[in-house]
């Protein structure tokens, strides 16, 4: 008996069109899109960096290049002068010393009350739990100067109840300042992270013997640890570059590099040299922070992505 001939498969196609029965829509851009949404976004890198670029180009120029009616891309006698001048400047190792000290304190009060906060709201049931979460958000809305008239006065005289406190011209009135000005977003942010971590950790650790507290320290506490690094980020960054706030409430003597910055600018003119390596000086706190935990801004940035 003769078996019947198999007639072999067609071999199937690769890509096959989308039907509408399908379900399937097929999302593609053609070759002219993709090199136009590549000069774009080429044009659009340069224009964000070309500032950086001039920064660099003016802090290492004489000043008559700097003045020079044709300006030069590229110094053509680079120097190191302006970073001297900056450092032998006035008040600028003391500003930088007060930077530091202030961004230091805002950013590590406000992670510890944040995410002591940020607990509470992602964990706890309690009357009024919405609403705490709604003016948090509406509090980030508000802009810093419609804060600074009633935030001199409120510093200026500060009852303790013993005692009466002047803190308006010193370095732990802008810390405390600074700490609540990063807290809402700390702790808005801190919530998403909570709020990822599943109960069921929480309840499998107290049935293991472990207390509340065992909990917070061994489980949460670690998991959010990405969370406390991204969020720290912002805080630093606030924190560093505020201008307004302590350039109003302090003499020079104490306050950060950024309203050292402004001494640059007299009524002779602005020394764009010295400005410009102060500004390079400035950043290089940012940057070195950022370098230190870029490891788990990445993870920070989406374990909260999730829930909350």
């Amino acid at each position: 008996m003769v078996a019947p001939a198999v007639t072999p498969a067609a071999p199937l196609k690769r890509r096959r069109k989308a039907k509408a029965d399908d379900g399937v829509i097929t999302v593609g851009r053609s070759r002219t899109g993709t090199v136009l949404a590549n000069t774009a976004g080429v044009v659009f890198s340069v224009l964000m960096l070309f500032p950086v670029y001039w920064v660099l180009n003016t802090a290492f120029k004489p000043a008559d290049e700097v003045l020079a009616l044709e300006p030069g891309f590229w110094p053509s006698n680079p120097t190191f002068d302006n970073f001297i001048s900056a450092f032998k400047a006035p008040l600028f190792l003391q500003d930088m010393l007060n930077g530091v000290v202030i961004t230091l304190f805002a950013v590590a009060g406000a992670l510890v009350v944040g995410f002591l906060g940020a607990l509470a709201i992602a964990r706890f049931s309690f009357y009024g739990r919405k609403a705490i979460i709604l003016v948090v958000l509406v509090v980030q809305l508000v802009p810093f100067l419609a804060l600074l008239i009633p935030l001199f006065l409120m510093l200026q005289n500060v009852n303790l109840g013993f005692t009466t406190l002047n803190l308006t011209d010193s370095l732990i009135g802008v810390s405390i300042t600074y700490l609540v000005l990063i807290l809402p977003y700390t702790v808005w942010t801190l919530r998403g992270f909570i709020s990822g971590i599943p109960r069921e950790l929480d309840e499998a650790a107290m049935i293991d013997g472990c207390t509340r507290a065992q909990v917070f320290w061994r489980i949460i506490l670690p998991l959010t640890g990405p969370g406390l690094v991204a969020t720290s980020v912002y805080g630093f960054i606030q924190a560093w570059n505020e201008f307004i706030i302590i350039n109003t409430l302090n003499s020079p003597d104490k306050q950060n590099l950024m309203a050292w910055l402004l001494q640059n600018q007299t009524t002779r003119g602005t020394a764009w040299g010295p400005l410009m390596a102060g500004a390079i000086i400035t950043s290089i706190p940012v940057v070195v922070f950022f370098l230190i935990i870029q490891r788990n801004i990445a993870t920070g940035l989406t374990a909260g992505a999730v829930k909350g």
